[in-house]
């Protein structure tokens, strides 16, 4: 992959070939200049083969395969070490579902290259904030995503809003901050655990409004179990037992 090492999208998949190929071309249209890893962690679907076999019609595209079902947490820990060894100046993260929309991405791309924005560190896309919304979820589904956002912003004591989102845009500045070697969570509270590590760092954040739409193709991960943990996790964090 030949790479000008700007910018670098991560998208982690699980069964995602109703949708990868979607987004894949939307965010190469969007950002020409954007080289896309995906990471698969054998999808039985042939999500991973897809990747192999459409190479050479999206050059800037590579698969990392692994061999079983990691979680998202673990995913996010590769992607962030693939592009420290690429020397990568932007980070982004999305789900490979289209619940994040290529455009808002271009959007958090133009902020983050912005010279007066030089001291943020992370961009959240946000769901929590004026401008910001969902479309297409349950009731239930919205009271347990409001929950753990407001959880995770009094245990961590956390000023942003949403940070159970995994649409950002991370500067290599402040990754180089994280000590990927002290992440715990390989589930859906990585996402509050990277926000709470870095916060303790000082990093900076800015939340830009973006509209999360349910998937329309494809099975969500999520569950009420992943959900309970999520909350236990936060406690961990919160009562100082993970350091």
């Amino acid at each position: 992959m030949e790479s000008n090492p700007t910018l670098l999208v991560v998208v982690a998949t699980y069964n995602e070939i109703d949708n990868l190929p979607r987004l894949v071309h939307q965010i190469t249209e969007l950002l020409p200049d954007a080289d896309i890893l995906v990471i698969d962690d054998a999808s039985p679907d042939g999500t991973g083969n897809w990747c192999e076999q459409a190479s050479s019609k999206y050059p800037r595209m590579s698969v990392l395969h692994r061999e079983e079902k990691l979680g998202l947490g673990s995913a996010a820990i590769v992607g962030f070490h693939y592009a420290k060894s690429k020397s990568y100046e932007l980070v982004a993260t999305m789900d490979a579902d289209l619940s994040h929309d290529p455009k808002s991405l271009a959007e958090m791309i133009l902020i983050a290259k912005d010279p007066n924005r030089a001291g943020v560190g992370v961009i959240l896309g946000s769901r929590y904030i004026p401008g910001g919304g969902t479309e297409g979820w349950p009731w239930s589904r919205r009271i347990a995503s409001k929950a753990v956002n407001r959880f995770a912003r009094l245990m961590l004591r956390l000023k942003t809003h949403d940070n159970s989102g995994a649409f950002r845009v991370y500067r290599a500045s402040a990754l180089e901050q994280l000590d990927l070697k002290k992440l715990k969570s390989s589930d859906f509270a990585y996402l509050e655990e990277i926000l709470w590590r870095l916060a303790t760092k000082g990093v900076v954040m800015l939340e830009y409004p973006i509209l999360f739409r349910n998937r329309e193709l494809g099975r969500s991960k999520t569950s009420a179990l992943l959900g309970l943990k999520v909350f236990w996790q936060i406690t961990m964090m919160g009562v100082g037992a993970w350091k």
